[in-house]
This record gives C-alpha cells, sequence and structure tokens, in this order.
C-alpha cells in the first residue's frame, strides 16, 4: 500500500461528502494516529495566550470520558444547519451542540437523548451503574454509563455507541445506532450484549454484564461495529472480549475471547480504540492475565499485541505478539495493554507495514503487521529481549505510557507519567533511539492526552492535555507545542487561569482538534477554545 493510499484509508473516516473536515472515531481515524492534517486557522503563530484561549463551556449531565466527536454542516430538523460536536457521558447520554458557538439559540443542545428511556430500549427505572456502590470500584465515579468513545458512519448517517446500565437490579450493556441528526434509534436497534466462547466444551465462558466494561473505543472497520472490553479496577472474574456487529443490521458477527480458562487479559488500552488496516485486520493489546505456551492457537493471551481477522461468522487470531518477560509484567501490574496500537504509513525498507505501541514500562515495541515475528516466534520464552520482532526500545519512556502516541511528519509523539512529552523520529522503518526533541514540561500521572494539528506538513501543533488532580476534579490544563520543537511550548491554559480554565479532570481525556477550535470533555462539562481576537 502506497502512503498515498493509506492516507486515504486512513482519513476515510475523518470527510464527509462536501470534503470538510471531520473527526468521527477515536484519534481521528482507524490508524489511532491522532492527527488532522486539514487545520488551516490555528497556527504556531497564533496558538498564544494573547490570541487563543478558552471560548465557552457546556454542562452536560455526566462526566465525559468520552473523545467529542465532529460533524460539519450537518441539518438538524427544527434548527438549520450546524457545525455539530458529539458528547457522551457517564449518565447515558448523547448530546448535538453547535460546535461554534454557545450564545442565542446554541446555549441549549441542538438535541440530547438519554440511552435509559423506553425509546431506547430500556427498561422503566433504569440509571447508570454506580461505580462505587455496584462495581466496587472508583475509578469511574460515580455514574458508569458510556466511557468508550463512540463512532460515526458518514454513510449510514449513524452514530455507534455503547451503553452500561442497571435495571431491574441486573447489569445490562446495549449497542445503540442512532440517527445523527436526531440521536432516534434506528432500525433493529438497540441490541443487548451477549456472547459465549468455547461452546457447550468444559472451559466455556459466557460475558459476565456486571464484570465487563467497555473502556476502549468502539470501532467502524469494513461494515462491522466492533465493542471491547475489559474490567472495573481489575475485578475477577472477567475476560478480554472483542465482539463484531453487522453496521447494518446490528446483527452478532463474531466474538474473540482473551483468557477463556483463567480470566483477565483485558481490552482497555486507556480508552483507545483499536486500530484497524485496509484490509480490516484488527490490532489491539491486552493487560496482564496468563499467557499459554503450550497450545497451537493459545487461548490464553495476557499482555499481548493481537493481530484479529474478520471472517464471515467468527473473529479469527491471525497473528500476535508476546514480550519474553510476560509473566515478569503480570506479576508486578506492568501490563503492555495501557497503550493503544498505532499504525503507521507504508515505510520504506524491508518491513513496509509497522505498529508501534508502548505499556506501563515505557518499553516501545515496533513491529511488522504482516508477520509480527521473525518465524512466527510469537514468544521467546528463553531470551532477554525480544529480538523477534522489528525494533524494542526498552523503557524508551521513562514513567510508562497509558493511552495512544501520536503520528505525524515522519516522527511519533508519546507522553509518559512524569515525564517530558518526546518525540522520536522515524527512518526505514525504527524509530531513533534518541528523542528529535523533548518538551521542558512533564505530565504527571498518567501521562497527556496528545492530539496533533497541521494543514499538511506544515505548521505542526502537538496538543496535550494535562491532567490535575482528577480524584478532586481539578482543571485540566490544554498545552500546544510546536511540533517541530517540542521545547517551544506555544499556549498553556494555566497561563490565563481565570479566562482560561477547563472542566474538571479525568483520566485518559483526548482534546479534539479540527476547524480552527479544541474541544475537551472533563467532569460534566465540554470546554472549547479558539481565537479570542
Amino acid at each position: 500500500m502506497t502512503f498515498t493510499r493509506f492516507v486515504i484509508l486512513g482519513w476515510a473516516l475523518a470527510a464527509t461528502a462536501n470534503a470538510q473536515t471531520s473527526v468521527l472515531t477515536y484519534h481521528n481515524d482507524n490508524a489511532r494516529t491522532g492527527q488532522n492534517i486539514a487545520e488551516t486557522i490555528l497556527t504556531p503563530a497564533n496558538v498564544n495566550a494573547s490570541q487563543f484561549g478558552k471560548l465557552f463551556s457546556h454542562n452536560v449531565d455526566g462526566d465525559v470520558y468520552a473523545q467529542p466527536l465532529y460533524v460539519p454542516k450537518l441539518a438538524i430538523a427544527g434548527h438549520g444547519i450546524h457545525d455539530v460536536v458529539f458528547i457522551a457521558t457517564e449518565a447515558d447520554s448523547l448530546y448535538a451542540f453547535d460546535a461554534d458557538s454557545a450564545s442565542g439559540a446554541n446555549a441549549e443542545a441542538l438535541w440530547h437523548v438519554s440511552l435509559l428511556d423506553a425509546a431506547h430500549g430500556a427498561s422503566p427505572g433504569a440509571t447508570p451503574v454506580n461505580g462505587r456502590s455496584d462495581l466496587s470500584c472508583g475509578a469511574i465515579a460515580p455514574q458508569v454509563g458510556i466511557t468508550a468513545t463512540p463512532v460515526i458512519d458518514p454513510t449510514r448517517k449513524t452514530l455507534y455507541v455503547e451503553s452500561f446500565s442497571k435495571e431491574n437490579h441486573a447489569f445490562v450493556h446495549r449497542l445503540h445506532a442512532l440517527d445523527w441528526a436526531t440521536g432516534a434509534e434506528r432500525k433493529g436497534s438497540p441490541v443487548l450484549v451477549t456472547a459465549q466462547a468455547g461452546g457447550t466444551a468444559p472451559g466455556s465462558v459466557r460475558f459476565d454484564p456486571m464484570r465487563e466494561l467497555a473502556r476502549a473505543g468502539v470501532l467502524l472497520s469494513h461494515d462491522r461495529v466492533y465493542l471491547s472490553y475489559g474490567s472495573s479496577c481489575d475485578r475477577p472474574r472477567y475476560q478480554g472480549w472483542v465482539l463484531a456487529y453487522d453496521a447494518a443490521t446490528l446483527a452478532a458477527r463474531g466474538s474473540l475471547v482473551t483468557a477463556r480458562e483463567h480470566g483477565k487479559a483485558a481490552v482497555w488500552m486507556s480508552g483507545a480504540a483499536p486500530a484497524a488496516d485496509g484490509q480490516g485486520n484488527i490490532f489491539l493489546s491486552t493487560g496482564d492475565g496468563w499467557f499459554d505456551t503450550t497450545s497451537a492457537t493459545p487461548v490464553e493471551l495476557g499482555n499481548s499485541i493481537l493481530k484479529i481477522s474478520p471472517h464471515s461468522t467468527e473473529l479469527v487470531l491471525a497473528d500476535y505478539f508476546t514480550p519474553y518477560n510476560q509473566l515478569l509484567l503480570s506479576r508486578h501490574d506492568s501490563d503492555v495493554g495501557s497503550g493503544g496500537v498505532l499504525l503507521l504509513p507504508d515505510q520504506p525498507g524491508s518491513h513496509t507495514h509497522v505498529l508501534v505501541e508502548a505499556g506501563k514500562t515505557g518499553t516501545v515495541y515496533v513491529i511488522d503487521r504482516d508477520v509480527m515475528t521473525a518465524g512466527n516466534l510469537h514468544f521467546c520464552a528463553d531470551c532477554t529481549s525480544n529480538r523477534q520482532i522489528v525494533q524494542e526500545l526498552p523503557a524508551a519512556i521513562a514513567g510508562g505510557v497509558w493511552g495512544m502516541p501520536v503520528y505525524w511528519n515522519n516522527t511519533v509523539y508519546f507522553s509518559g507519567s512524569e515525564d517530558p512529552v518526546r518525540a522520536f523520529s522515524l527512518r526505514q522503518g525504527r524509530l531513533q533511539s534518541a528523542p528529535a526533541s523533548v518538551s521542558r514540561d512533564t505530565c504527571e500521572y498518567p501521562g497527556c492526552g496528545l492530539s496533533l494539528s497541521s494543514n499538511g506538513t506544515h505548521d505542526g501543533i502537538l496538543w496535550a492535555l494535562q491532567l490535575g488532580d482528577f480524584d478532586d476534579k481539578e482543571p485540566a490544563v490544554l498545552r500546544a507545542y510546536d511540533a517541530s520543537d517540542l521545547g517551544r511550548l506555544l499556549y498553556a491554559s494555566n497561563q490565563q487561569p481565570g479566562r482560561d480554565a477547563a472542566g474538571g479532570s479525568l483520566k485518559f481525556i483526548i482534546p479534539t482538534v479540527v476547524d480552527g477550535k479544541v474541544y475537551v470533555g472533563g467532569a460534566r462539562q465540554m470546554t472549547v477554545f479558539g481565537l479570542i481576537y
């Protein structure tokens, strides 16, 4: 696949028929690059404290962990045509706001729907799950409703979203397909999320709706919608699940479980969505758990990076890589699965199709997507390094990674916990061992959420969302760096704290940068930044 073709495929979910920029999925495209290379308004010359800042905010009914999504020039019945930003909340609500102003008729949402009412499939008295009392988990609290970033199909004009609720003392996950102009359910929607692996044989497992959490974003690829599951606060017994649904009918199209016998091996990736290539192969990482070194096709896949291929009615493990020290990683809660998988555009050299991933140890893995390990040596039990992959940079990100790197202009950007933001140059499909540039600021735990805007290969800005104390919901800090030199800080929202304060901090949230504005979720709020002159 040529680089040009990669860009076209990568941005297929980020362009509408009128060719204006959209953000329709987590981290902008299915490669999860995090880049918007069609930004002509925001530049390193005008993103500064005197010209750029907070424009407005909207209060919503729950915390906003999901990344804001954006569609330009959308016709909304009774409201005309608007640039629209979509916000999903832990109260199981969806909002469509005018993306450009909050005054006059735009002071309220263009539409707002609750997925807890009968029109959206819920039983009477349905509520969001209470993280503390229902799940004994305060990681997402008090409400747990919509956590995974939804995905939008511009062809069907449909928004796919996963909801979690408590109904009649039972826990319920649903997949919804909503009309993007009204929030109404499409025909055949919603569907109850259920799954079983292993048939009726001993060791078979069923999807447990109480133990499973859809933390990773929703993926749309080749007319299928994919949901991924892990756990709440690592409470056993759970498995990692990947479930596929027909995008038109929501009929089940297969499942894969990552830890059928012993449990764990969550798919969570700090909120990152699985990546997908042009052939529909899916790439993701798994968390701590048992690893099966004896079966020809392993059924326990903890601390691994997986390639999953969709077949007509099933999902098949096509390839995988497991670090040589996976047992040590698991024992010390140092899982690979805290980081999302980034697919790079075609590279020169002997490895054309490459992915990049890093987890809690900060070790960066560079892997050939076509044949993930040399000689199909998926796991090297007696090794002291991972010599069967393209490249390994041990502890390159000092504090470890909880989230997604960003790709732009032959550079990969990482944010680690208690670590500066680092930019690594690519050469012949490999990362240079020393960073090309490093920020002067550090990102406190769990690291900054990253996005990038540019006008093609020019005017690159790396946006980093630094959390405050998320237990106390302190305001997040939005920073902007010159992407060509991270040592040059262009803007930080705490430079003007009275004017530019963002909403309260939440773990793993990602800013959305599009058409001259930056959209930031937070504690019961969505904040919009842009040019203020």
